[in-house]
């Protein structure tokens, strides 16, 4: 008998796949970069409902105890929940595919999945460099 949860979604059929020694690391980067995930952000003080004032989204960043920066994803908005609890502030949050996300992010900053969660799963920076290596050039 299995503990694990079935997959709701593509991105956490993906990581069981992965977790199972299904997929090769390679095949896994690559089909991870069209994934869609779930990016925690900071809600704006005095914000009119559906009204966004900045244009910059601030997402949940996390220090682990060596001082590395994670940025914090999901499967999917429900899968946040639980966790942001902790991190009050982070209620709103945005949907975007993993490679708009690493076009994004600064180097040096790992990346947690699903965190303290099966599936999960988490890249260090180091992994996190090597999958943002796999993305196609951006068309000008």
């Amino acid at each position: 008998m299995s503990d694990v949860t079935p997959a709701r979604n593509e991105l956490e059929a993906l990581l069981l796949d992965f977790h199972a020694g299904n997929l090769a690391p390679e095949e896994f980067a690559r089909r991870l970069l069209d994934a869609q995930v779930f990016m925690p952000v900071k809600d704006e003080k005095h914000r009119i409902a559906g009204f966004q004032a900045s244009t910059q989204a601030e997402p949940l960043l996390v220090e682990d105890g060596t001082g590395t920066r994670i940025l914090v994803l999901f499967s999917a908005p429900d899968r946040a929940q639980a966790f942001l609890t902790g991190y009050p502030g982070h209620g709103g949050g945005m949907l975007a595919a993993f490679s708009w996300v690493l076009r994004r992010m600064g180097a040096g900053i790992a990346i947690a999945i699903n965190p303290e969660q099966t599936p999960g799963f988490d890249l260090d920076p180091e992994m996190v460099a090597m999958v943002a290596a796999l993305l196609p050039e951006e068309a000008q």
